[in-house]
């Protein structure tokens, strides 16, 4: 597996928006950098995600792009 700074590039590249980030525990996390309206936190939309792994983010990223657009 890449290097964190390799890995957190490649994932913010592939996924616009949103601003990835790793615990000290080592947990995965991405944060939107813009702001979510009401009706779209109401359909699941979520302001952040985390996963164990950056496999795992990104499912959950991929997971939210098809949500926004429409494809979940």
């Amino acid at each position: 597996m890449g290097d964190f700074d390799d890995l957190k590039a490649a994932i913010e590249g592939e996924f616009p928006g949103w601003q990835v980030w790793r615990s000290d525990a080592g947990r995965w996390y991405a944060t939107r950098s813009g702001d979510l309206s009401d009706s779209q936190l109401q359909a699941g939309y979520a302001r952040t995600v985390a996963a164990d792994d950056s496999a795992g983010l990104r499912r959950l990223l991929l997971d939210q792009t098809r949500e926004e657009r429409g494809d979940g």
